[in-house]
């Protein structure tokens, strides 16, 4: 299932502890009271977010495998983890020239903490991020180990297997909020 803008940066807001903010936001596509509306909020506060254009940030556009890695590094930087490589690892994928510019250090550094792993020899930057991908990607970030021994999310394509996968990440990730 497709994962969109507002639902990764609900994933990142709630990770975060679902802070409230005092941030005039100017969106005109999100709406004060969707479910996604104090995380887009939060997240332009934050700069994890910029949105997709001045005034719209897209909540119910698919999310990008270069987007979602992009607010994860966002998000990472705003938390003041050490979130910078200067390993370039993209290089090393066939379709390395496909990633938007706003994403190469974000991928770089997703790479090198190996919360993406690529598909054999791509990247798939431009692909669109299902809900289980997004998941194992927080999953990653989190830190607590890089993969499962029964299974879930070892890597992005086993975790397309379906919708089970993301509640078996959302177990070990310890925070069943995430999902929304």
């Amino acid at each position: 299932q497709p994962c969109t803008r507002g639902q990764i940066v609900t994933f990142l807001w709630r990770a975060a502890g679902s802070p409230v903010v005092n941030y005039a936001m100017n969106m005109t596509d999100v709406a004060e009271d969707a479910y996604y509306g104090e995380a887009v909020r939060w997240a332009l506060s934050e700069g994890i977010t910029t949105g997709i254009g001045d005034i719209t940030f897209g909540p119910d556009a698919a999310c990008t495998r270069a987007q979602a890695v992009a607010f994860l590094f966002r998000y990472a930087v705003a938390s003041g983890m050490d979130a910078v490589t200067l390993a370039d690892l993209i290089s090393g994928f066939a379709d390395a020239a496909s990633v938007p510019g706003y994403a190469v250090s974000a991928m770089n550094w997703a790479l090198s903490q190996g919360i993406m792993q690529g598909s054999g020899t791509q990247l798939l930057s431009g692909n669109t991020c299902t809900r289980a991908q997004i998941v194992t990607f927080l999953y990653r970030a989190s830190g607590e180990i890089t993969s499962f021994s029964g299974g879930g999310c070892r890597s992005e394509a086993y975790a397309d297997s379906g919708e089970q996968n993301v509640h078996r990440c959302l177990r070990f990730l310890g925070n069943n909020a995430l999902c929304g």
